[in-house]
């Protein structure tokens, strides 16, 4: 059965874009060994993309070509139009959704954001682990992370990675027999 994984990036306290959603924050913070923090060996363990209209709209005024060419990609809008066979939108019965996708064969499914999508898998108990890798960077205000969650449910660190530049990522597991 696949899983769904948060892999995300936040500053230090508990951002993921900046009001505006902007992400400079991101490519400003030195990183002179060019590290991509794990990124490509996870992007290898998923085949399915889920993220927010927002997060899918800021991709999109990256003005790049399409990052996910790869991997199919579901899109949680009730104003956005299916642009191609690879990003599908989503606006209805989104929970029974996830949980047809996790049912099936494959790799895993990650949650790529945002913050409100990641507290709607979260409130409905569909996420099975977070990989955060946090930037020491303080924004003082944004788009959090965590946005106002209705269910409590207990984490467990799987691992700690301390890279050379002071970015650190944490990976975390969901304890089932705890969450709500």
């Amino acid at each position: 059965m696949r899983k769904v994984k948060l892999y995300i990036a936040t500053s230090l306290d508990g951002y993921i874009a900046t009001l505006d959603g902007g992400l400079d924050w991101l490519t400003a913070y030195p990183n002179p060994e060019i590290s991509d923090y794990g990124y490509s060996d996870f992007y290898n363990t998923v085949d399915i993309l889920v993220m927010g209209g927002s997060t899918y709209q800021s991709i999109l005024d990256m003005d790049i070509p399409w990052p996910y060419v790869d991997k199919q990609t579901y899109v949680l809008s009730r104003t956005k139009k299916s642009i191609s066979n690879i990003v599908e939108v989503v606006g209805e019965d989104i929970v029974s959704k996830v949980a047809e996708w996790k049912s099936t064969n494959g790799k895993d499914i990650w949650l790529v954001g945002g913050g409100e999508t990641l507290a709607l898998f979260l409130n409905n108990n569909l996420v099975d682990s977070m990989e955060i890798t946090v930037i020491p960077t303080l924004l003082g205000s944004g788009i959090p992370l965590f946005p106002a969650l209705h269910n409590s449910s207990n984490w467990r660190v799987i691992d700690i990675e301390k890279h050379y530049n002071g970015v650190v990522t944490t990976v975390y597991e969901l304890e089932r027999e705890i969450a709500n």
